[in-house]
């Protein structure tokens, strides 16, 4: 198996991340893992995302998306939320992105982005400085 390459934030499992039981609400978990995604166009592919969406008008919308909730998270846990790039393809981008906690993986996630023209909202070709830039991090593996 080839090795890949893991941008990680460490995070704190919040009061506002959960439902009355005191656990994560599922799809706090979706908005975590966009979140890491946004710090991943911003921090590690140094392409920034806010100018990419605002400034370019180009979106990474969730096309698929495959989860398995293996372990539950709770209030007050320190959690890693980690993303490694699968698939480079033509308009798409293949993540594999996990919640771990100090006991092993709570979440695993699969997730397909779809470059698109925010003007138009039909996929376009991944810009050649985003792909490029994706590309050095698959490569940092």
């Amino acid at each position: 198996m080839t090795a890949m390459a893991w941008f990680t934030r460490e995070r704190v499992i919040r009061f506002s991340d959960c439902d009355p039981a005191g656990i994560v609400f599922f799809p706090r978990y979706f908005t975590m893992f966009n979140g890491l995604v946004e710090d991943w166009v911003d921090d590690a592919l140094g392409i920034g995302y806010q100018p990419l969406v605002i400034g370019r008008r180009i979106g990474l919308p969730t096309v698929h998306m495959e989860v398995d909730f293996v372990a539950i998270s709770d209030m007050g846990d320190r959690v890693a939320l980690r993303l490694a790039v699968e698939k480079i393809g033509t308009k798409s981008l293949t993540l594999s992105l996990r919640c771990d906690g100090a006991d092993g993986n709570r979440v695993s996630l699969r997730q397909v982005l779809v470059t698109t023209s925010l003007e138009t909202h039909r996929a376009v070709e991944l810009p050649p400085d985003l792909r490029a830039a994706v590309e050095r991090f698959k490569a940092s593996a």
